[in-house]
């Protein structure tokens, strides 16, 4: 039998709020990153954080009582949320709450993978070699103005997916599955604990092999200390993001 052991950290953006939300239950792991208001008005009364913490307790629910598929239990959350809130907030507001979504489960003898938005999961074969999983269209976008941005958001037409108002957006979400015998480790990500593979030139091997040896905290404390000497403008986005790591361990 098949015994996944899970261990975990999560920390604000300095001097911020987390916005990251992260459970984990019997086989199964799920990190959320919750997209900061951009300082629009979102038709919503509900903080992002508020958002992140409502949809993670309805994932962590859905995995531990149901069996059905990945995006299947994604769209049911996002769909009692939006029923929850709908009745006081503006459920065609682009700007509304949302939030990205990265999921592991081990059922049987695979290994599912989830990632909708730029989330990724990382999976370590027995072979050593690193699978990325990560739907990476916010890379990809023609233009990232926030006006753009906005009307990228939930938009087939070159843009992007994240959990919020529309529960379709979980039919967007990339899937991958692995015979779960062919894994050693997983790591799933918010963006803001990637960021050295994505941004620091770490290959992704060292990456894993960093997490599985030291922990999710010391990757963490890592990614702080290659930003802390980073000139700001360097890169696209914020110097600083909240972060938050899993590592799945696999033993047979």
């Amino acid at each position: 039998m098949t015994r996944l052991e899970i261990t975990h950290a999560t920390a604000p953006t300095p001097g911020g709020i987390n916005e990251d939300a992260v459970v984990t239950g019997p086989g199964f792991a799920v990190v959320l990153d919750g997209a900061t208001a951009t300082g629009a008005p979102t038709g919503c009364i509900h903080s992002v954080a508020w958002y992140v913490r409502q949809l993670a307790a309805r994932l962590s629910s859905a995995l531990l009582t149901n069996d059905g598929e990945l995006r299947e239990i994604l769209r049911e959350a996002i769909r009692e949320l939006v029923a929850d809130h709908g009745q006081t907030c503006d459920m065609s507001n682009p700007d509304s709450p949302s939030s990205t979504v990265a999921m592991v489960r081990a059922r049987g003898d695979v290994l599912e993978v989830l990632s909708l938005a730029d989330s990724p999961v990382a999976v370590q074969r027995r072979d050593g070699s690193v699978q990325v999983v990560v739907d990476d269209r916010t890379s990809h976008l023609s233009s990232y103005t926030r006006d753009a941005v906005r009307g990228f958001r939930n938009n087939d037409n070159g843009g992007f997916w994240v959990a919020s108002t529309k529960p379709e957006a979980a039919d967007r979400a990339v899937l991958a599955s692995v015979p779960v015998a062919e894994v050693s480790t997983v790591a799933v990500l918010s963006d803001g604990a990637s960021r050295l593979p994505e941004r620091y030139g770490w290959l992704w091997e060292r990456f894993m092999a960093d997490l599985a040896s030291n922990g999710p905290t010391h990757i963490i404390d890592a990614t702080r200390a290659a930003e802390s000497t980073t000139e700001a403008g360097t890169f696209r986005g914020k110097t600083h993001d909240d972060a938050t790591a899993v590592l799945c361990t696999i033993r047979p």
